[in-house]
């Protein structure tokens, strides 16, 4: 992707078909393919008809985009992707997934499941969107992060505690609470928001089964995401104003819910960081969409999701694609400069600048080449290809020898032939051409 390009509306990521079938979407993906650079991805996940969509379109800096939902039917089936250029990261591109609304009583919920898990995957960002107030029934309407321990292994080889490694891989977790009428104290003292979240997330002392059950998604919440951060936003207008929401101008939006919108979109801009994979590798456009694949595959084949085994199985592809790449890039390079025959010197300096410029295509695609197996394939390719071209240099030398031999005793050859020097004076003729 172009920089300072960037898609004007969003595509279908991954299509969830309603029967329990997840695929990634040829157009999105080819997008995705296109992006070269580190992405910033930011997803946003919750209830449908909570107005998750309106939020995302704000951090896009539009009104309209992502489908916004006028009646009770949810309008987000699957995941939607909206990439534009990042407004804070140069060089960097925001992607922003939009994720069909939890709880439709139309979906199954192991799709719902599955959404959620990819949202966590996929993300730099996690933004729960939810209206109201943080208290326990909204907790329990996020029993998804309960199960994430069930769907994600971190390792290959698991243990015990591996639930304890989500930290490490899950991305920062951000709650918005849409609508939210209260006024943000505890006693008579003014809390943060922030302080409003930590207190919802407070465990309870026992042993008791109702304890355990009150503490488990507050438990994983605080063990699975290491940041964490909360917005409240008042409601953006009247309701019949709501209706309308996509066409009203910010001077007709409640002034605090215009403040706190604002305050969210800078702190996405400002903290949100490139999405990054188990071992710490960032992740540009092109790797993401085959993490997407990958995903997606494993969530078919009925198996877990392994983290350890999506990083081999990344390598994998975005390595052979490097090598192709970088190798287009060195014969390109040379067949756009090196007009045979040459001086075997210059063929040399031609292949010595294609093969660098060859180099730094992989090395900015490669991924976790750790023992440099796929740089050590492309060099012996680049090899093989430098000495197919000195052999086709040697024989284009050949054949250009040839013919300056064919010009010079042609006519020599042919005056010989025709007697042209057996005449008086035919031989002053023969040495004057050989001097000449």
């Amino acid at each position: 992707m172009a920089l300072g390009v960037h898609m004007f509306a969003p595509v279908c990521l991954i299509e969830n078909d309603g029967f329990g079938k997840l695929c990634v979407k040829k157009q999105a993906k080819d997008i995705l393919d296109r992006i070269n650079e580190p992405v910033v991805v930011v997803s946003v996940v919750g209830p449908y008809c909570t107005g998750k969509s309106y939020l995302m379109n704000r951090l896009a800096g539009q009104q309209t985009g992502f489908a916004l939902r006028n009646t009770i039917e949810s309008k987000t089936k699957g995941i939607w992707m909206w990439c534009i250029p990042h407004p804070k990261k140069k060089g960097h591109t925001l992607v922003l997934l939009d994720t069909e609304g939890l709880g439709d009583v139309q979906e199954d919920e192991k799709d719902d499941t599955w959404i959620f898990s990819l949202a966590v995957l996929l993300s730099s960002v996690l933004v729960y969107n939810s209206l109201g107030v943080i208290d326990n029934e909204a907790l329990e309407k996020l029993h998804y992060v309960t199960e994430l321990p069930e769907n994600i292994r971190v390792k290959a080889e698991g243990y015990e505690d591996e639930a304890a490694e989500f930290m490490h891989v899950f991305p920062s977790f951000v709650w918005a609470v849409r609508d939210f009428a209260l006024d943000l104290k505890m006693g008579d003292k003014l809390i943060t928001s922030d302080e409003y979240l930590e207190s919802a997330l407070m465990l309870k002392q026992g042993l008791s089964r109702r304890t355990a059950r009150y503490n488990l998604p507050r438990r994983c919440l605080c063990e699975f995401f290491a940041q964490k951060k909360c917005f409240v936003f008042p409601r953006p207008a009247s309701t019949q104003d709501m209706r309308r929401i996509e066409d009203l101008p910010e001077v007709e939006l409640d002034s605090e819910f215009l403040h706190q919108a604002n305050a969210f979109c800078s702190y996405i801009y400002h903290n949100a960081q490139p999405k990054t994979v188990k071992g710490g590798h960032t992740i540009t456009g092109t790797a993401l969409g085959n993490l997407a694949e990958i995903y997606i595959e494993a969530i078919c084949s009925g198996k877990v999701l392994c983290l350890e085994n999506a990083v081999v199985s990344l390598a994998k592809i975005q390595n052979v694609r490097a090598v192709d790449q970088a190798l287009q890039i060195y014969k390109a390079e040379m067949l756009s400069m090196a007009q045979l025959p040459l001086d075997p010197d210059q063929l040399s300096r031609i292949h010595t600048l294609a093969e660098k410029k060859a180099i730094k295509v992989f090395m900015k695609m490669s991924f976790n080449d750790k023992d440099q197996i796929y740089q050590k394939e492309l060099m012996e390719k680049i090899h093989h290809k430098y000495q197919d071209m000195c052999q086709q240099n040697h024989q284009a030398s050949l054949m250009q020898c040839q013919k300056v031999l064919e010009d010079v005793f042609d006519p020599l050859e042919l005056k010989i032939s025709d007697g042209s020097y057996l005449r008086p004076g035919g031989y002053r003729q023969y040495r004057a051409f050989l001097t000449s």
